[in-house]
């Protein structure tokens, strides 16, 4: 179905490099914010908030609170996404920026344990909760902001923008972790280093705002509001017209939360802790890793406008569940280029199955839901894919051994290769459609 001359028309398109920009250094910067949380929840935050925890209960405790943000990114979703279908995507954007940047650079100024006590820990769930709200809205609309800007034969390429976010924000934040480790010692680092990168993520949020304030609303959003498309409730309308696609999405997401959490968050405990490999070095093996989540989502998100989404998403879901059960025996070899490549591996499948996905779920819905749907399948693939991996693999290792892990993922990725080939492909789909955007239910 080709889209309508309108979508393709210039005047009503803001310039697509500044759109690009927009959507990139948004995701970028959350994701910086919420994956610097990641590395403390690995390296330091079981000592600074959990100190009288043994080991491998205050490592749980610690991702314990990590995950509470996956739990709370549906609620960001369904709030933001309520908005976002309401008002417009622009709006909401700086919103969900402003919420968890605040929370974030809270997290750098919270006392630990050793001053606070209890409520230390109290306090660090709360913003680690307020932080997942914000980052529930903020994926939909980058994602909506480059797809309903984009010329309809370019949605894969422009949506990779925001695809990219994941991937220079972890190395941001690695970086930042590497430096302040670098800079001082060991003792320095678990008493305060950690909180650099947080604080000085303020500075991040204010340049990431400027450039969202001078974006236009996007011209499929606006045309709908012309048209009085616009619904009273959008969440209830998504549940009745669309709950498989809701859901098949989300299960389209569990794979790549599960590669990229057991990648980075995961082993880097796993190497530090269990290894006993030094961090500097793990950090890194990781920030070398990820260079390859980079360069593996730029190209599957141009391959799906060649290609189509589903293809591209069915190839790396599938060969994901082999390469599960090569991950540890390559992990415990204790060989350094064998680590790099068991987690290059898992990141490249990750890149190729997430690029397409900033095209792949937006398709999925009509205007009048796309943001609640959009958003929602991805925050409630987070919370199966993301929230347990750490929690399961650190039981699983201590309870069963490493190999458990790498069938925990391989049966994850064989549930997202069902989601998929349930779902339709979506490249052709005329975003100004009234109808859902798939046959799907």
């Amino acid at each position: 179905m080709s889209e309508p001359s309108v979508a393709g028309s210039t005047a009503e398109r803001e310039p697509m490099g500044r759109v690009a920009v927009a959507s990139f250094i948004g995701t970028t910067i959350e994701f910086f914010d919420f994956y610097a949380y990641g590395l403390a929840a690995a390296l330091v935050l079981n000592k600074a908030f959990f100190p009288s925890l043994d080991p491998v209960t205050g490592t749980l405790a610690a991702f314990s609170t990590y995950a509470v943000a996956f739990v709370s990114r549906p609620l960001g979703a369904a709030l933001f996404g309520h908005f976002g279908d309401r008002i417009g995507r622009k709006t909401i954007l700086i919103v969900s920026l402003l919420l968890m940047g605040g929370s974030t650079f809270l997290v750098g100024l919270l006392p630990g344990y050793a001053t606070w006590g209890v409520l230390a820990p109290v306090l660090l769930v709360l913003l680690r909760f307020v932080q997942g709200i914000g980052l529930g809205g903020e994926w939909g609309g980058a994602a909506l902001l480059a797809t309903e800007h984009a010329p309809p034969d370019k949605r894969g390429f422009y949506a990779m923008f925001p695809q990219l976010g994941p991937a220079v924000g972890f190395i941001l934040a690695n970086l930042s972790f590497l430096g302040a480790r670098l800079s001082m010692s060991q003792q320095d680092f678990e008493a305060w280093g950690w909180r650099i990168p947080f604080i000085a993520s303020a500075v991040l949020i204010l340049i990431g705002l400027y450039i969202r304030v001078r974006i236009a609303e996007t011209p499929v959003f606006r045309r709908a509001l012309a048209e009085e498309q616009v619904t009273r409730i959008p969440l209830l309308q998504l549940i009745t017209a669309q709950p498989g696609a809701l859901l098949l999405g989300a299960g389209v997401m569990m794979i790549q939360y599960t590669l990229f959490y057991t990648s980075t968050t995961y082993l880097l405990n796993y190497g530090t802790q269990v290894l006993k490999l030094g961090e500097i070095t793990m950090l890194v093996v990781v920030l070398l890793a990820v260079v390859v989540l980079g360069l593996a989502t730029v190209f599957s998100s141009i391959l799906s406008d060649r290609v189509g989404r589903r293809r591209v998403l069915v190839i790396a879901a599938a060969i994901a569940i082999g390469w599960a059960l090569l991950i540890f025996p390559l992990v415990d070899s204790r060989n350094l280029f064998l680590i790099w490549l068991a987690l290059a591996g898992c990141l490249c499948l990750m890149g190729l199955s997430f690029g397409p996905m900033g095209a792949f779920l937006p398709e999925l819905f009509p205007t009048r839901y796309r943001y609640s749907g959009a958003a929602l399948s991805y925050s409630l693939g987070g919370v199966l894919g993301g929230a347990l991996p750490p929690i399961i693999a650190v039981q699983l290792q201590a309870s069963v051994g490493s190999w458990a892990i790498g069938g925990y993922i391989a049966v994850v990725a064989a549930i997202s290769l069902g989601c998929v080939l349930a779902l339709p492909e979506t490249r052709q789909v005329d975003l100004d459609a009234k109808g859902p955007g798939t046959n799907l239910r």
